[in-house]
């Protein structure tokens, strides 16, 4: 039988994706069932319990196969980045959407009324997808249900063209292990998020990220002195376990522990003290 990640692969001892038979040992197989993330923001679980490791966060709109459905709790795969892990059903909902707009701003509320004054009956984060069924004044109805301000969304093949402006915007999150919104967010989420804005599909974690984005750096020594003249805005800076985007030659954007928030400090800084404290010398630099 073949190796997968199993981060990506939806396939335990007892029940596996039915386009992985032949190809992996499970008692049953599934063809899964299309789904979508109803909730604002819904947190990927390790295992089927509340108290379980975060793994990450699915956002509003993105597409979900679920392959079980078992006391409140769906085994998933998610449709943007493929991992696998445990949903609360609550957070589903039934079918795909195909979306129309993506929330642009850091987070975004949903009315009932098109009227600020309203209390808003849900919210949505950055990158969150809808269907926009109208237009209400300053607000967009949403084809589900409820009003988002205007300015507060772009239509979905728009892109922004700075990812690092975008991450920017993120700065001072708190930090928060498989977070990918402005409530928390994690190192690779904060790569993530940033990216897919302007519509790059980058992987969850840092080591997928670091082998399959951009271009590797020939540098003869990694741990040598890294030069300002050398590096630019939107490099990403890899550790084993962690990553950071370059805002210009010298200063370092990254969601880490240390601070326990987004930060903005010098790499020079940042890499003093991860080499003596946490993750150790840098692994790659990678241009996109």
């Amino acid at each position: 039988m073949h190796q997968f990640d199993p981060r990506l692969t939806p396939a335990r001892t007892d029940l596996a994706a039915e386009y992985l038979r032949g190809r992996v040992t499970a008692d049953t197989f599934a063809p899964g069932r299309p789904m979508r993330i109803g909730a604002g923001l819904a947190a990927l679980h390790r295992a089927p319990r509340p108290d379980s490791p975060i793994e990450t966060h699915a956002l509003h709109g993105e597409k979900v196969t679920l392959y079980e459905d078992r006391e409140g709790w769906g085994w998933v795969q998610l449709g943007d980045d493929s991992y696998v892990g445990y949903l609360a059903m609550t957070a589903l909902a039934e079918g795909t959407i195909a979306p129309t707009h993506r929330v642009c701003v850091n987070r975004t509320f949903i009315y009932p009324e098109p009227d600020m004054k309203h209390p808003p009956i849900g919210a949505l984060p950055l990158g969150a997808r809808v269907v926009v069924s109208g237009e209400r004044g300053a607000f967009l109805a949403l084809a589900t249900a409820g009003f988002v301000f205007a300015a507060h969304l772009v239509p979905q093949a728009q892109h922004e063209e700075d990812f690092v402006a975008v991450a920017e915007r993120l700065l001072h999150v708190p930090y928060l292990w498989g977070g990918k919104s402005s409530l928390g967010i994690d190192c690779s989420g904060l790569v993530q998020l940033a990216l897919a804005q302007t519509g790059v599909a980058a992987p969850r974690d840092t080591d997928l990220q670091q082998q399959n984005l951009g271009t590797q750096l020939d540098l003869d020594d990694p741990l040598g002195p890294l030069s300002p003249s050398f590096l630019r805005r939107g490099d990403l800076i890899f550790w084993k376990g962690h990553v950071g985007i370059m805002r210009d030659a010298t200063e370092l954007l990254h969601a880490n522990g240390h601070h326990m928030q987004v930060v903005s400090e010098p790499l020079a800084k940042a890499r003093a003290r991860i080499l003596e404290k946490s993750y150790g010398p840098i692994t790659a630099i990678r241009r996109l």
